[in-house]
């Protein structure tokens, strides 16, 4: 007999351990609580059986989609798929998703995973983004030099607090321009800053800002986490359009290298759309080589049968 039910905090330990025994790189429970910070809604489901735990789901709400549209996640442990549990967690993950509002659901599936995209599929969910993972082994290379372009200077955000309003316009711009994100709606400034910038992966000293006279006209951040603290990630690039395509961005990157490099980190990490084209020559130019990524896939919410 399987038992789904919701979790909350005291239990999120115990969820995390259940979700590393279905994927092998899951956040810490600091990381999920940052989550649900950051989100309008979360929830957190556990599946057991006979007092072991097979799977978990994850839904969020309000944070990096499309409005109408929920986050979903659904994890079973290997030997207990194929007899509909993650069917069963889909369904109440809809059911949630559905009485809040919410029309459709998306999520990621793991590039090399061709059996869980296949489930996916058979769910009505439909591709809409697929993001290669490009790696850099800072152990292998020295730290690069930060040449900025003329009139640019480039410093971190710990160096010229206050200038947020600033980065918030680059990310007005920068955001819907990302192939894949075109429906994203960029929150309010207040939700921005607290979403975006102030999570508990994100350091002032980790960001990093292109001003020209005086003005921000572009901002580059990494991610940091404690589930795996020697590698950092990047999070997003974002450059004015009326700045673009002056070598800011190769300066910026070329800044976080060099953090990453001489902070002790031993391996940078960056997803990048395959629509974006830019972003993963200047990444190749930096020695980044391109492994299996995710995909993104999006759907009306159903109610699946199980199976």
């Amino acid at each position: 007999m399987t038992e789904i039910r919701e979790i909350h905090e005291d239990e999120l330990d115990r969820w995390v351990e259940a979700s590393k025994a279905a994927l092998d790189e899951v956040d810490t429970a600091e990381g999920y609580l940052d989550w649900k910070r950051q989100a309008r809604e979360t929830i957190w489901l556990l599946a057991s059986e006979a007092g072991r735990d097979v799977g978990t789901g994850i839904g969020v709400g309000g944070w990096h989609s499309p409005e109408g549209v929920a986050r979903a996640e659904v994890r079973v442990v290997g030997d207990a798929r194929g007899r509909g549990l993650g069917s069963a967690l889909l369904a109440e993950l809809s059911a949630w998703a559905r009485g809040l509002g919410y029309g459709e659901l998306m999520g990621g599936v793991k590039e090399a995973d061709a059996e869980s995209l296949a489930w996916a599929g058979r769910r009505g969910f439909v591709e809409v983004g697929r993001n290669s993972m490009l790696v850099l082994d800072l152990t292998a290379i020295e730290a690069p030099r930060v040449e900025a372009p003329d009139g640019i200077e480039i410093v971190s955000w710990a160096q010229r607090p206050g200038v947020e309003r600033g980065m918030y316009e680059v990310a007005r711009q920068a955001y819907p321009d990302v192939p894949g994100e075109e429906e994203a709606e960029i929150a309010s400034f207040e939700e921005w800053l607290s979403m975006d910038m102030q999570g508990a992966g994100d350091r002032p000293e980790a960001t990093f800002l292109a001003f020209a006279e005086g003005e921000v006209v572009a901002y580059a951040k990494l991610s940091l986490s404690l589930a795996r603290p020697t590698v950092a990630m990047h999070d997003m690039t974002g450059v004015l359009r009326a700045w673009r395509g002056r070598g800011i961005a190769r300066a910026l990157k070329a800044a976080e290298i060099a953090w990453a490099k001489e902070s002790g980190y031993e391996r940078l990490e960056t997803q990048n759309e395959e629509r974006n084209e830019p972003i993963r020559r200047l990444n190749e130019r930096f020695g980044y080589v391109v492994t299996p990524g995710s995909i993104t896939v999006r759907g009306a919410i159903c109610f699946p049968t199980l199976g």
